[in-house]
């Protein structure tokens, strides 16, 4: 085995050099002043891992569309094994690594290592902490609840306000008129397919810079040079633990909240950033009217550019850290302002009566849920004849009625379907164009309405397109001839509630092309589904809830 062994190491040496490179990397001299102070680094990329690893692990799960973006999350949090608990270490490790990066900067400051010549690894740190605050940024809508949504649309307000680049940069985010599929595709881009490798790139050439010009020793610092290894690793590898295990008491204990689904005519909800930039949220607060800009551009832009000269800026030999009153000073005013404007905006944020829709006993349904497939086909018919141009909804004024208030309470099915067919004979002076639907659409279409309320009609028109597809095609294959759904539909076969708690994709696709394979004497003829026509029905069944729950 020894031989095999050496056999193995030599031909991959030989190949690839690899050996070498790792031994360089462990061996490298390093100051004797290096020591605890030094993990910080090592946290900073450890937790970089972490991300790129949990995020990967919820895309598995994940549908990168709005409203469908939501229902996944949900899916994550309360259906999906260990689910929660990946989340919770996604969602705590990005304010984590921020909190990390900024003390390995503010470390870096302190001890004057940004100096000749290590001018460049310090700009690069900048560039870096700059892409950390990017991935919380569009990671922030990703959830696509009430609180993310409101928040981007206060981001992309910034960001029109830019000085010359504000519409430019309004139409790359997708934010003209409203955030939407755009603004979401692009964030979603950016968070995950741009960033990262970018991030990866950066780091590399970091390290890589860190390694050539050396870590920076203590002034006076003429005690015999150490390895990297075994000692600083050792430290590196504790520092990382504990790291590790304060986010992992985090992701268990402090349950990451999701609210409800993002509602863009709430327009009484009030947004709030996360954490990290509610200090900026503050600062804009004392700027009103046309001196917006200068609290959201100005300020911050003067702050990062500053941040990029400051070795350009400070020029003056390296002296002991003890001896750094400017850099201890400056630090402790900057840390005073962010504490106390963060502070004041925690506190002038009023409470929110929000429910965390995967909280355990929280309401686990949405209203779009409990429709019977029939309902469904109508909301799809609803959205197709435009229905809402005239009948805007609740508390809304259009050229039609209020739907949520008229039509439940004084009208019923006999009334509405002749309505359809030729509105003006039922009610005369009426400029509603007929409806051109067969009358099982017609049926399906006042089905849907009937059941419209003021509580309900957001939730309602806020169905996923995979549930309105997928209610479609079991309607135009019959499929309510053998199968009930929320109580509709014949008892042949069995009730389809629920049935995603017993099967998964792969059974119900093998379902649908053979039934007998799955359900040996099986009376259903087998179906040829588009790839397309087999993810939407395949989806509707899953997401079906337990009969009354």
């Amino acid at each position: 085995w020894s031989r095999m062994h050496n056999k193995i190491i030599e031909w991959l040496e030989h190949r690839t050099g690899i050996q070498t490179a790792i031994k360089n990397f462990l061996y490298e001299d390093i100051p004797a002043s290096s020591g605890w102070h030094q993990v910080i680094g090592s946290m900073a990329v450890f937790f970089f891992i972490i991300q790129v690893f949990t995020g990967g692990l919820l895309a598995f799960n994940y549908a990168p569309t709005p409203g469908e973006a939501y229902n996944s999350v949900k899916y994550i949090m309360t259906e999906l094994t260990g689910g929660s608990l990946i989340r919770g270490l996604h969602h705590w490790g990005a304010s984590m690594m921020l909190i990390i990066v900024v003390l390995h900067m503010l470390q870096v400051f302190l001890y004057g290592s940004y100096k000749k010549p290590r001018e460049a690894t310090w700009m690069m740190g900048v560039v870096l902490l700059l892409i950390t605050l990017a991935f919380g940024l569009t990671g922030y809508l990703l959830p696509w609840d009430n609180r993310a949504y409101w928040g981007t649309v206060v981001t992309t307000q910034i960001a029109a306000q830019a000085p010359l680049a504000g519409p430019y940069l309004t139409r790359l985010l997708g934010g003209e008129g409203s955030v939407g599929n755009v603004t979401f595709s692009r964030f979603y881009a950016l968070h995950t397919v741009l960033l990262p490798p970018f991030t990866m790139i950066l780091i590399g050439i970091h390290i890589y810079l860190v390694r050539k010009h050396g870590v920076t020793p203590a002034v006076n610092d003429t005690a015999p040079r150490r390895k990297f290894f075994p000692e600083q690793v050792f430290k590196d590898t504790v520092g990382v633990s504990i790291a590790f295990l304060i986010l992992f008491m985090m992701a268990v204990f402090a349950r990451v909240p999701l609210g409800r689904l993002a509602d863009p005519t709430d327009t009484n909800f009030i947004p709030r950033p996360e954490w990290y930039f509610l200090f900026l949220f503050q600062t804009l607060k004392f700027f009103k009217g046309p001196l917006e800009a200068i609290g959201s551009v100005v300020l911050p832009g003067v702050a990062v550019l500053t941040l990029f000269l400051i070795p350009f800026i400070d020029r003056a030999p390296l002296v002991r850290l003890g001896k750094r009153t400017f850099a201890f000073t400056f630090a402790a005013l900057a840390l005073i302002a962010w504490t106390g404007l963060t502070t004041g905006a925690i506190v002038t944020t009023p409470k929110t009566t929000e429910a965390d829709e995967t909280a355990p006993g929280a309401e686990s349904l949405q209203a779009w849920q409990q429709l019977t497939p029939e309902e469904l086909q109508g909301l799809a018919y609803f959205q197709k004849e435009k229905c809402k141009a005239c009948h805007p909804g609740a508390g809304k004024r259009g050229i039609g009625p209020d739907l949520t208030q008229m039509i439940p309470a004084h009208r019923d099915a006999a009334w509405m379907i002749p309505h359809f067919k030729n509105p003006a004979q039922v009610v005369p002076g009426s400029s509603m164009p007929p409806v051109q639907l067969d009358d099982a659409g017609l049926n399906a279409l006042s089905a849907f309405v009937l059941k419209l309320t003021p509580q309900n009609e957001q939730g309602l028109l806020s169905a996923p397109d995979f549930a309105v597809q997928g209610a479609l095609i079991y309607q135009s294959k019959h499929c309510d001839a053998c199968h009930q759904i929320a109580g509709a539909g014949k008892k042949i076969g069995p009730p389809l509630d629920g049935v995603g708690q017993h099967r998964d994709r792969a059974w119900l696709e093998k379902h649908f092309v053979d039934p007998k394979s799955t359900s040996p004497g099986s009376m259903m003829p087998p179906y040829k589904f588009t790839a397309q026509e087999m993810d939407a029905i395949c989806k509707y069944l899953l997401q079906l809830p337990k009969a009354g729950g």
